[in-house]
């Protein structure tokens, strides 16, 4: 932005709010497609979940389990066979709330959030740059 001319403080925290939301948006669509894409899709060799990694699915599955279902995740949490994987999968199904419907209404509130946000600040802050970077990440597949 220094670079283009831009360098008042309170473009630069615009700016900021902005490139913030999608940074909080990447990582969790990440988990998602990493969780319930075709790896061959996704060119992701190693997922969060096998990780040990804290990953948006997992708070979302423990947000709506009970203490009976909670257990599958104490047991399989961090474990590197896919059938342990699996157990995210088998609770969403479970809580008759398929991951889909997490991911997609996130994925519309956060759109909408970003947009709004590129929209509310166009006078100093150029908005194809912004867009161009929403667009990416979007309803990315890969």
């Amino acid at each position: 932005m220094y670079m283009a001319g831009v360098d008042g403080k309170k473009e630069h925290a615009n700016a900021k709010k902005i490139l913030l939301e999608m940074g909080d948006f990447f990582p969790i669509q990440d988990d998602y497609l990493s969780l319930f894409l075709d790896p061959c899709v996704t060119n992701k060799v190693g997922i969060d979940i096998q990780d040990n990694k804290c990953s948006w699915l997992v708070v979302q599955c423990l947000q709506w389990a009970t203490p009976e279902q909670y257990q599958s995740p104490k047991e399989n949490h961090g474990q590197k066979e896919a059938k342990k994987v699996a157990w995210v999968k088998a609770l969403y199904e479970d809580l008759d709330m398929p991951a889909i419907f997490f991911f997609f209404q996130y994925e519309e509130d956060s759109d909408s959030c970003i947009m709004g946000l590129i929209e509310h600040y166009p006078a100093s802050l150029p908005p194809a740059l912004f867009l161009e970077l929403a667009c990416k990440i979007y309803k990315w597949k890969k």
